[in-house]
């Protein structure tokens, strides 16, 4: 390998997400870092439906963060849903493929 060409590569994840228990109103994390070249685009997932960020919607409590976490200002959990509460997984997308982590859970702390 002496010419400096990089090849390209398909996305993989290199830290997957794990399961989290957060009291309702606290920060929380799911952490999820992915390579590949060109750098890969992240999406997060919960119960299969893809999680809206501040990206899109700049009232929203979730951040996705530059490394490729998803941030939770405060868990959000009132009487009638627990909106944040679920099973999460990151994909990772570039035009060579995509790669998706393992599940995830959120749960809130029952008081």
């Amino acid at each position: 390998g002496s010419h400096s060409q990089l090849e390209d590569t398909a996305p993989r994840i290199v830290e997957h997400p794990t399961d989290v228990l957060v009291s309702k109103g606290e920060p929380a994390t799911l952490s999820c870092k992915a390579e590949g070249r060109p750098a890969p685009v992240v999406e997060w997932y919960k119960d299969g439906e893809r999680v809206e960020t501040d990206r899109e919607d700049p009232r929203s409590h979730r951040t996705l963060l530059p490394g490729g976490s998803l941030f939770f200002l405060r868990i959000l959990h009132g009487r009638r849903g627990k909106p944040d509460e679920g099973v999460y997984v990151c994909v990772a997308r570039n035009y060579l493929g995509e790669a998706t982590s393992r599940n995830a859970s959120l749960e809130v702390a029952r008081e």
